[in-house]
């Protein structure tokens, strides 16, 4: 089993703070749009038909914001995920086969648990 260094450790728990702040003010911008959205839709006379085109444009709009919270919501749990292995001494190491996961992938996606031929399996 491979050992990282305390500095490239560091480095990564760095990394995943980051994204978790960065994921978590995404996550509050998007929420509070949605309720200003909620809020204005409510004191509207009445809301668009959504057959109409502007009542299309708005529903598009709800779905792409709600596809994109998913995202986050999903993305930050990876992220929460890898720091609790950072913490617990496994960061850094596949959670089905137990192989160091190469350093080229964790730099590219810093959240990941898995190597690459177990990531392709599952």
């Amino acid at each position: 089993m491979r050992t990282l260094a305390r500095s490239t450790i560091n480095r990564f728990r760095r990394t995943l703070r980051d994204e978790r702040s960065r994921l978590e003010e995404l996550l509050a911008e998007l929420e509070a749009e949605q309720e200003r959205a909620r809020v204005a839709e409510t004191a509207a006379e009445r809301s668009p038909d959504p057959n109409s085109a502007e009542g299309g444009s708005i529903v598009f709009e709800y779905e792409k914001e709600f596809s994109v919270a998913r995202n986050a919501r999903d993305l930050l749990a990876k992220v929460q995920n890898a720091e609790r292995r950072l913490e617990k001494g496994k960061y850094g190491v596949c959670e089905v086969c137990g192989d160091p996961i190469p350093m080229a992938r964790l730099e590219a996606l810093p959240y990941v648990t898995t190597c690459v031929r177990c990531a392709r399996r599952v």
